[in-house]
């Protein structure tokens, strides 16, 4: 049995040979409904709420020790109550696995 996208840990991606396809995105993008692809097929990103600041950045520091752990480093946006995290591997010029393995595991910060 494979295992899912949350447990799967990332690896070295560099490399045109590695960018997804827009086949492989839409599988790996069903398995994360509340992620949008943007920037054409580029980058993937979410908009994660919190009712405060303190809960907002409780969530990038256990997102910040993911990144550390995978060494794969997302885009952030924080503000008071939300955070937005953009995933893309710039070393193979759009989306990877690894992008899609990230955003599974901030998904399950949340429980």
């Amino acid at each position: 049995m494979t295992p899912s996208l949350a447990q799967r840990h990332c690896t070295p991606r560099r490399g045109a040979e590695h960018r997804l396809d827009d086949a492989q995105v839409a599988e790996y993008g069903r398995d994360l409904p509340e992620w949008s692809v943007v920037e054409d097929g580029a980058a993937i990103t979410r908009t994660f709420r919190f009712a405060d600041y303190y809960r907002t950045i409780a969530f990038v520091n256990a997102l910040a020790y993911v990144a550390h752990e995978q060494d794969h480093h997302p885009d952030l946006g924080v503000h008071y109550d939300r955070c937005v995290v953009r995933y893309s591997t710039h070393d193979v010029g759009g989306l990877s696995e690894n992008d899609f393995i990230c955003a599974a595991k901030a998904d399950a910060l949340l429980g």
